[in-house]
């Protein structure tokens, strides 16, 4: 057995002490200023919360001016971080395809045109852009007819190779599997709307002359719909995927038009058939079947659509918490550094960035956090959180992240109905997390001096009752902050109270409530 020294141990046992402080202790001020020691016994106070009791609860505090921490416990403990994955992902993306990545998708013509016939296969090559919409393949469509070709006699080929094949995270739920925010990742995919939503269609149903009328978003007749409703007094339906499958069953009943965001089950075959529905709309007829595979060397563009910019992704991405945003974001990186477009590329491209700004404990599984198996500690994150602020894009990155108590829904995002009216309104920038029995928020706030401070809230294994107001209080607290002097904050701290989500973020509850 390998031996180790009095010394190493001890240097091992002061730095777990330096991280964690004991899960039932209480944290002390670490600067006897009373401005900081009134911060300490004010959040120790906030998470004294009794839904805590059997909760784990891990908060940093440190000053983005000089590196102080100014409140810690739980530091160093490994704890779920959901969608506060997406803030590594977010920055490693940006770091290693730069603000002005695009997303090319491409048509090829992989024969020989003459005339108006193209003897041969057309392919559409996609490499992974969430933001396609039905109208960018449509258009897509329209150039190729206005490249003069009428007549396809190969097949129509779907490259989606960009990325390896495997749709789902390893880790994912199982009865996730139909749900748009765990949408299957593919090279070729398309969105249902401006939130771009990659990998689902809209389902909507409406009561019609005593019938429930359904349609889709975009029009598509890839799902098969088997519609049971009926009209009944109130709204009380069902819209869901059969798993495995293009089957929709539609059951209760409907009075009022209602709307469900349903996950496909093979994006590449769905954006072939919106492709060749387009094709055929505008006249270019492709004899042979549709099929998948690599495009050939040598196939000449006929036409092309790039994505916005990276810049511009990065406030749907981040501001409502998209999930697929930050798995295509991960397989992109893959592809870039290691010319490989898989989850295990990609997420060591993550992790390395992270581990060369300094970040300790980092478990990464996905790109977006609905892996229950992604560990990070609060204070890794705040040390990811303190070095990018040195990078030379970190104000766009910054900007893009929610702003708590914004009404407008891309300023404010996640946090656009919380900690409204309070001084965290308009001040603090952070990333909401959200999964059953674990919530999140860590960013950036400006104390009531001036001073930049950077922090992390991590709460996990708590059973009922939605503690997410415990997170907007000590948010707030922060706020108004102030060395010098204690603060009253009795009647901010019930304001923060008000405007506060429930149990889930809006990127979880898409149809109605957000």
């Amino acid at each position: 057995m390998r031996r180790t020294s009095a010394s190493l141990l001890a240097g091992t046992l002061v730095a777990a002490l330096a991280w964690a402080s004991g899960p039932s202790t209480p944290a002390v001020a670490l600067d006897p200023s009373p401005g900081v020691a009134d911060l300490t016994q004010d959040i120790n106070q906030i998470l004294g919360d009794s839904r805590l009791t059997i909760a784990r609860a891990g908060v940093v505090v440190k000053s983005a001016a000089n590196g102080e921490q100014l409140y810690a416990t739980d530091a160093g403990k490994l704890l779920t971080p959901a969608s506060n994955t997406k803030l590594f992902t977010s920055a490693a993306a940006v770091e290693t395809l730069g603000l002005d990545y695009r997303f090319p998708t491409t048509v090829l013509n992989a024969g020989r045109k003459a005339g108006s016939v193209l003897t041969g296969d057309l392919v559409l090559r996609g490499t992974g852009d969430p933001t396609m919409l039905a109208e960018d393949y449509d258009a897509l469509a329209a150039k190729v007819a206005a490249a003069g070709v009428k007549v396809v006699t190969g097949k129509l080929i779907a490259d989606d190779t960009w990325f390896d094949g495997q749709r789902l995270g390893t880790d994912w739920a199982w009865d996730d599997e139909t749900a748009y925010y765990a949408a299957p990742i593919s090279a070729l995919t398309a969105s249902p709307d401006r939130d771009y939503d990659a990998g689902s269609v809209i389902v909507s149903v409406e009561a019609d002359a005593g019938q429930v009328k359904v349609s889709t978003t975009p029009a598509t007749d890839y799902l098969k719909i088997v519609n049971k409703a009926t009209v009944g007094a109130e709204t009380d339906v069902l819209i869901e995927r059969q798993h495995g499958t293009r089957t929709v069953v539609i059951t209760g009943t409907v009075a009022d038009p209602y709307q469900e965001w349903v996950a496909v089950d093979d994006p590449t075959a769905y954006v072939s058939s919106l492709f060749r529905k387009a094709l055929a709309a505008h006249g270019v007829r492709v004899l042979g079947p549709t099929a998948t595979g690599a495009a050939p060397a040598g196939a000449a563009e006929l036409a092309r659509h790039d994505s916005m910019p990276l810049s511009e992704l990065l406030v749907p991405f981040l501001k409502l918490s998209n999930n697929m945003h930050a798995e295509i974001l991960t397989k992109a990186m893959g592809r870039k550094a290691a010319n490989q477009g898989t989850w295990s590329a990609g997420l060591k491209v993550a992790t390395d960035f992270a581990k060369a700004n300094g970040v300790q404990v980092i478990n990464m599984r996905d790109g977006s956090g609905l892996s229950r198996r992604d560990g990070f500690s609060p204070g890794s994150i705040v040390q990811l959180l303190t070095a990018v602020r040195t990078k030379p894009w970190f104000s766009t990155w910054y900007e893009a992240l929610p702003i708590a108590g914004n009404a407008d829904r891309l300023t404010g995002g996640t946090l656009r109905s919380r900690m409204r009216n309070t001084p965290a309104a308009n001040n603090v920038h952070a990333k909401t997390g959200s999964l059953t029995g674990v919530t999140s928020l860590s960013g950036y706030v400006t104390s009531a001096e001036g001073e930049p401070l950077v922090f992390s809230i991590m709460l996990n294994q708590y059973l009922s009752g939605s503690p997410k107001d415990i997170e907007d209080k000590i948010a707030v607290r922060l706020a108004q902050f102030s060395r010098a002097t204690a603060t009253d904050v009795t009647a901010q701290l019930k304001a923060a109270d008000q405007g506060t989500a429930g149990d889930l973020e809006c990127s979880w509850l898409k149809p109605a409530q957000c």
